[in-house]
């Protein structure tokens, strides 16, 4: 049996807002955007060919509006792994994404963490060869 984890919620404030983020700030790829209902979208971002995706939901209620930015209590919540981290690192840099931690050489691989536009925190990783 195989299995693998496809798509996650991400919880977000506004659709327009978090669509031109992460497809013009990330630089990921807008999947699909379908209108559900007239409050509901069915959003779905990813960050290229990696059979994973990001579904936007915005925030239905106050306890979900009071996770936005913070959805694991402060720690680093997603991964991004690139194949080339001064090349996407410089792009981020340049689309004023702000980085929490600067890049460090680990065993493991180069690492910086950045935050999103709604204070969620990412590491950006190239895993060593």
């Amino acid at each position: 049996m195989k299995n693998k984890l496809v798509m996650f919620s991400l919880l977000v404030d506004d659709y327009d807002k978090a669509i031109e983020y992460y497809t013009k700030t990330l630089c990921f790829t807008l999947v699909e955007d379908t209108k559900m209902s007239e409050t509901k979208r069915w959003v779905v971002v990813t960050p290229g060919d990696s059979g994973s995706s990001i579904l936007l939901a915005k925030a239905a209620n106050d306890e979900q509006k009071s996770r936005i930015g913070n959805q694991t209590g402060g720690r680093v919540f997603l991964f991004l792994h690139t194949d080339d981290f001064s090349t996407y690192y410089s792009r981020l840099k340049s689309n004023q994404v702000r980085f929490v931690r600067e890049p460090v050489q680990e065993s493991w691989g180069m690492v910086a963490v950045f935050q999103d536009v709604y204070g969620n925190l990412w590491d950006l990783i190239q895993p060593a060869t």
